[in-house]
């Protein structure tokens, strides 16, 4: 007789894997048959990690760096995180007080959710975003409450608006992603000056999630929220990571910033879970912020180039239209003239021309009828998946028409 299963938290109920990991899932079952399949839907740069970067974790490694860390973060580690805020965004805070180290972005915002929300709490989201939010604000006790972002002279945009139309008594916070996953908006000062505004206003917190800060194109330059309305000074944390600008997807290795009263509550929560990256991490993660940048710019080009390749080989499929993306490495392809749901569409890529996107309705109601495409992977690999989905769209639209 077999023994009662144990029972599982009913906090399981708040969480969902990412559309990412849910996809995954069908791409490996049918690898496993057997089928060569194409992927433009991971944010992962191909790119090495800086040699520099690399070497300063085995001199660390070599010199022993490898005991308990300081759970807010090594000085070292939080001197650069000042140092590069002040010299790229132009804000000051007090490494000492006003800056925690975290493993990755992800743990950042969680650390930052479980410190301001209440049960019940709402989290004003736009929608469409990065669907591995939802989870953190549930486990948290938040709810969400959607922020309708409209297709606008060819980019996805939050109007003023939309964010009164959401606002309740409950909203506690509003979660901003600049450089904007999965839409590619950056958002202007002019945005954030209204996003400032309504935040003051209405007496909510923002936490600004800024990972693609470095990757932007056509002019367009990423503004820190703070770097717009400093007034926002105690009701702004900021979030941040390595991953994307370095090539550090692996390393686990982020940082945030925001009052010296916030902090010391997210560190609270880091030194009963994570209590933060190894110290060898830290110390690469301090040269890849003090030391030369060079490389920053360099991929930067390299995604410009990507980019470029993307819209040329897309553009013209019919009832598709391509939204060129103004940062990060992800392009967004509207498909709404279809007149077929994106899921649909992202399944009937998969299974029948071997290639795999994200459908956009997997970030929000307001991504249906969209793809998400990445160009974080280049050469074969974006060519490759280039001419399938190409094709693959076409012969949708075709048989639709």
């Amino acid at each position: 007789m077999l023994a009662p299963a144990i029972p599982r938290s009913s906090r399981l109920t708040a969480l969902q894997p990412t559309a990412v990991n849910a996809i995954l899932s069908e791409v490996r079952e049918l690898q496993s048959q057997g089928k060569t399949l194409s992927s433009l839907m991971r944010g992962e740069p191909d790119l090495p990690t800086p040699a520099h970067i690399v070497e300063a974790c085995s001199r660390a490694l070599r010199n022993g760096r490898t005991s308990y860390p300081d759970n807010r973060g090594e000085k070292t580690f939080r001197e650069a995180i000042a140092q590069k805020l002040q010299r790229d965004n132009g804000l000051a805070f007090d490494p000492a007080t006003e800056v925690l180290a975290t493993t990755g972005a992800t743990f950042g915002i969680y650390a930052a959710l479980t410190s301001l929300l209440n049960e019940g709490d709402e989290v004003l989201l736009p929608d469409p975003i990065y669907d591995a939010y939802q989870s953190p604000i549930r486990l948290a006790g938040g709810r969400i409450r959607p922020v309708n972002a409209q297709i606008h002279e060819g980019r996805f945009a939050i109007a003023e608006e939309a964010l009164e139309a959401a606002w309740t008594p409950a909203a506690k916070v509003l979660l901003l992603n600049t450089p904007w996953n999965p839409t590619g908006s950056v958002l202007t000062r002019r945005e954030l000056a209204a996003i400032a505004g309504f935040c003051e206003r209405r007496n909510i917190a923002l936490i600004s999630d800024e990972i693609y800060e470095a990757i932007t194109y056509d002019g367009h330059e990423h503004i820190s929220p703070l770097a717009v309305a400093p007034q926002l000074r105690e009701r702004c944390i900021l979030i941040n990571s390595l991953s994307k600008t370095y090539a550090m997807t692996g390393w686990r290795v982020g940082y945030c910033a925001g009052p010296a009263a916030v902090i010391s509550a997210m560190l609270l929560v880091l030194q009963q879970s994570s209590r933060g990256p190894a110290t060898f991490i830290q110390d690469a993660a301090a040269e890849a912020l003090a030391g030369p940048q060079e490389c920053v710019t360099q991929m930067r080009q390299e995604y410009t180039r990507r980019r470029e390749q993307v819209m040329a080989r897309l553009d013209g499929i019919p009832g598709v239209r391509m939204l060129p993306p103004e940062g990060g490495f992800f392009a967004m392809a509207d498909a709404r003239d279809l007149g077929i749901p994106s899921g649909e569409i992202r399944k009937r890529l998969l299974h029948e021309h071997g290639v795999v996107v994200v459908h956009g309705a997997a970030y929000g109601p307001g991504g249906e009828g969209t793809l998400r495409v990445s160009f974080a992977s280049g050469g074969d690999t974006l060519a490759r998946g280039l001419d399938r989905l190409r094709d693959g769209l076409t012969h949708i639209g075709e048989s639709a028409a």
